[in-house]
């Protein structure tokens, strides 16, 4: 277009010339060697466009007939060059596609048409069809030639880590990507990839540093460095707390200015202020934390920071943390169990069904069933309590990967990916059966229990307007352990309740100083004493 543009401004400038002269018309007289040459401006004009058009002319056939066997040379070359990188193309897509016979056949083509030392590509190509093929020692010379080339360095780096990695040879796989990070920090995968090698050592400070450098190599986005910082500052904080609690603060505290609901964090600055008696500093991150993100391992950091609260003062203490997050199951659940150990049963159970109705799940059943045993000690309360416990879904817990931890961790021990523990519930858990499908589990749950039945502590003696109908009962002959007559037994009386339940008993007896009965072993019998002999029943 610009050619196009530039060709017309010329014609339209010599146009304008050759008008401007023939506006002006003049003689134009030349004396050359004695001759007189007479002409008009105009005339002497298109001779000198004419010569100048004819010696452009002549230089270029000139110039084409001088570079002509260049010219041929390089047209065959370039016809060449296309071809090869025509059969590359097709290879490429074919080891794609997975295509290994294809693939070979144009790297063979694409390495008779091209020079590899031209084009870095033809490695490539030649290694993606040895993966295809099965060959993997042939494939990792290839990505090692490729690693000591200046121009593909990175390429068969990262070729050489995905077979260690595929072999499991993870400290070759280290070795690869800290290399390639330190030549190119750049690169995503290399720079993850150390970042999880050293976090696994528990190289921390050295992980921080490395993320420094892909944070001023844009690897990162801002959000995204400010979360794994926080991740790593506080696996360093976790490391310190034994041994410099002050320390193990200071990096929980920065933790949580980059990531302000990281639990973890917050944890680990409430248990350094509590080894220093600070409890002030403590509960206050602990609010801090509790707003954005209610937790139960907070709430039980909260509630017990005072070891020596009273039952009371705990309670008080879940009031504040309710009152800090009304409307939540974890504060809902944190205020019954403080209840619960203050035996205030009423609050207690008011509070966990609230959070049933809420969030039915595992731990809210079991803490009904503990309200339920201290309080009434009904067990077919219990039991039904318990039964919805196990049809219910789990309680939340760090999960990472499928694998289920009771506390957080930096890492992942399954994959090794670093911030890959989340706070929800476990997978593979269902809910329970719902029969009404407009009432939760919960709400169903409740409407469910069964009604309080009463609870007998201890036998209680027969009333007095029990009615007591004697019959006698013969008893069967046995054996008696020593040799003497069966005597004759006094009648059996049958004694029958309010409740319709017949009891056969003889009169009772005076009852033993000891215990109010006889004991389990009588000793040795008194042959003399007539009164033991008529009342004994004999079984053997």
């Amino acid at each position: 277009m610009i050619r196009i543009l530039i060709f017309a401004v010329l014609v339209l400038a010599l146009g304008f010339g050759f008008s401007w002269l023939a506006d002006r018309p003049g003689e134009l007289s030349i004396l050359w060697q004695g001759k007189l040459v007479e002409m008009s401006l105009m005339v002497a004009a298109s001779l000198v466009v004419a010569l100048v058009a004819a010696v452009m002319i002549v230089w270029w056939l000139v110039r084409t007939i001088w570079t002509s066997p260049h010219s041929v040379t390089r047209y065959f070359r370039a016809r060449k060059r296309d071809r090869g990188y025509q059969a590359l193309s097709t290879g490429l897509i074919a080891a794609g596609a997975g295509n290994a016979v294809l693939a070979a056949k144009m790297a063979a083509r694409s390495r008779g048409l091209i020079s590899a030392d031209q084009e870095p590509l033809i490695h490539l190509l030649e290694a993606q069809t040895a993966l295809i093929e099965g060959k993997h020692d042939a494939a990792r010379k290839k990505f090692e030639l490729m690693a000591d080339d200046p121009e593909t360095r990175e390429l068969g780096l990262r070729g050489l880590y995905l077979e260690a990695r595929r072999l499991g040879a993870n400290e070759a796989a280290r070795q690869y990507a800290e290399q390639a990070a330190e030549k190119a920090p750049y690169l995503p995968w290399a720079a993850q990839a150390t970042l999880e090698y050293r976090c696994q050592a528990g190289h921390w400070d050295d992980a921080i540093r490395l993320l420094e450098q892909q944070r001023v190599a844009h690897v990162l986005d801002k959000k995204a460095a400010e979360r794994t910082k926080a991740v790593l500052l506080t696996a360093r904080a976790g490391d310190l707390l034994e041994a410099d609690p002050k320390a193990a603060r200071n990096d929980a505290l920065a933790a949580l200015k980059l990531a302000p609901g990281l639990v973890p964090a917050a944890l680990i600055a409430a248990r350094s202020y509590f080894r220093e008696d600070n409890t002030r500093k403590a509960s206050a991150v602990l609010e801090q934390v509790w707003k954005m993100a209610p937790d139960a391992e907070i709430g039980r950091a909260y509630v017990r920071a005072r070891s020596g609260d009273s039952v009371l003062d705990r309670l008080k203490r879940a009031d504040r943390l309710e009152a800090l997050k009304p409307n939540n199951v974890e504060s809902l659940l944190v205020v019954a169990r403080a209840a619960l150990d203050a035996r205030q049963f009423g609050r207690a159970r008011a509070k966990a069904e609230a959070a049933a109705r809420m969030d039915a799940r595992e731990g809210v059943f079991l803490l009904l069933a503990d309200i339920e045993e201290a309080e009434t000690g009904d067990q077919g309360r219990i039991r039904h309590w318990l039964a919805q416990a196990l049809r219910a879904p789990r309680d939340p817990a760090w999960v990472a990967d499928g694998f289920v931890s009771d506390k957080w961790l930096p890492v992942s021990p399954v994959t090794g990916r670093l911030d890959a523990f989340e706070w929800k519930a476990p997978f593979g858990q269902l809910d329970g059966p719902v029969e009404d499908g407009s009432l939760s589990n919960g709400e169903q749950a409740l409407r469910s229990l069964p009604p309080l039945s009463a609870v007998e502590s201890e036998p209680e003696p027969f009333p007095e307007e029990e009615k007591v109908i004697e019959a006698e009962v013969v008893p069967a002959r046995t054996e008696t352990l020593i040799a003497e007559p069966l005597r004759e037994q006094p009648p059996v009386k049958l004694v029958k309740t309010e409740k319709a339940e017949t009891v056969a008993t003889r009169e009772k007896p005076a009852p033993d100083p000891f215990f109010g009965r006889p004991p389990d072993d009588p000793g040795v019998k008194n042959r003399d004493s007539e009164t033991d002999s008529k009342t004994r029943l004999r079984l053997f």
